[in-house]
């Protein structure tokens, strides 16, 4: 039978500090309503100083590592948009300090999409026979580089890892993810972006921004976009799979902003009340969101073994995607 990439572990963490609405309105033009209101966020984690996505990334990784019940993986893949340093890239690092000396290990940059870029490429390893295990990891430091005045994006995003184990199996295993589907435009790069840092700025011929070191993102755009492309990706990925909508159980998407969440599933004619949604406790955590919300779902029972999942995501690129699995009876590490 063919090979296929089986969910096998999952684990997450987040950084002990909480920011809450109200400690932002204390510093910046906004206030708990308009934040709640706006994007269904009521506190977000951030780092201490002194702590890197790597650290995340790491506790995230060996959490799924413990939930999977092994101790040895054949390729690690890392989703960040905040890696420790621009070169090298951070999953060798994570990976060494994991245990994992030897194993390739590379980073992958699609922003919001990095999860479901990072499950192709893993999942992908292991159908090829070129793997029969993968630790795939989802880990951002945003608050690294957000403007602290800029509230459209210090109101949204947060600091957390999240991490997965696939394992070779069948396709009708419990846990099997089914089909991933991806897509970009690069037309769209300034609707989410860090101008400044890369060969672009260095190239020009003009003293560096202060401004282009902030992430920023154009709100308003990224809202309608992301929904038409998340729904698009949707209804591409199942028909793929050979479901309906009416077969989805949960719906997993990247905790961007509740209203996004609810308009995706609106769209596809699934019940609000399907979707996953752990954005009110941790923020936009980027390429983490997925993760994190697959452990969450996992360990308080909204996501029960044999639901039939759709994960979802839109990303800086821009980059979007959509997946299914079937959840397996599996513990969160």
């Amino acid at each position: 039978m063919t090979r296929a990439a089986v969910l096998a572990g999952v684990g997450a963490t987040v950084p002990p500090r909480v920011v809450t609405n109200d400690e932002l309105a204390r510093r910046l033009d906004t206030s708990d309503e308009w934040i709640r209101t706006r994007t269904g966020i009521v506190q977000r984690h951030v780092i201490d100083p002194g702590m890197t996505t790597g650290d995340l990334a790491v506790e995230a990784g060996q959490r799924a590592l413990k939930s999977a019940g092994t101790t040895t993986v054949d390729l690690v893949v890392l989703a960040t948009t905040t890696p420790d340093r621009p070169c090298p890239a951070t999953a060798p690092s994570v990976a060494t300090r994991i245990g994992l000396v030897g194993v390739p290990a590379f980073d992958v940059a699609a922003v919001c999409s990095g999860f479901l870029y990072a499950l192709q490429v893993g999942a992908d390893a292991i159908a090829a026979g070129h793997a029969e295990r993968v630790l795939v990891i989802g880990a951002e430091t945003f608050s690294t580089i957000l403007d602290p005045a800029d509230r459209s994006t210090a109101a949204i995003f947060g600091d957390g890892a999240g991490a997965v184990v696939l394992r070779a199996g069948q396709p009708d295993e419990p846990g099997a993810v089914r089909h991933v589907q991806l897509g970009s435009d690069g037309s769209m790069a300034d609707l989410i972006t860090v101008r400044g840092g890369g060969a672009e700025e260095r190239s020009g011929g003009r003293p560096p921004l202060p401004e282009d070191a902030y992430f920023r993102m154009a709100g308003k755009s990224v809202f309608f976009t992301a929904v038409r492309r998340m729904a698009e990706s949707s209804r591409t990925v199942l028909e793929r799979t050979g479901w309906q909508v009416t077969d989805v159980d949960r719906v997993v998407a990247h905790q961007a902003n509740v209203r996004i969440i609810h308009a995706v599933a609106e769209q596809l004619g699934i019940p609000a009340d399907r979707a996953v949604i752990n954005i009110d406790r941790v923020g936009n955590t980027s390429a983490a969101s997925i993760p994190l919300a697959l452990a969450d779902g996992a360990a308080d029972g909204r996501l029960t073994p044999g639901d039939r999942v759709l994960l979802t995501a839109f990303g800086g690129g821009a980059t979007w995607g959509a997946a299914t699995l079937t959840w397996p009876d599996v513990m969160v590490g």
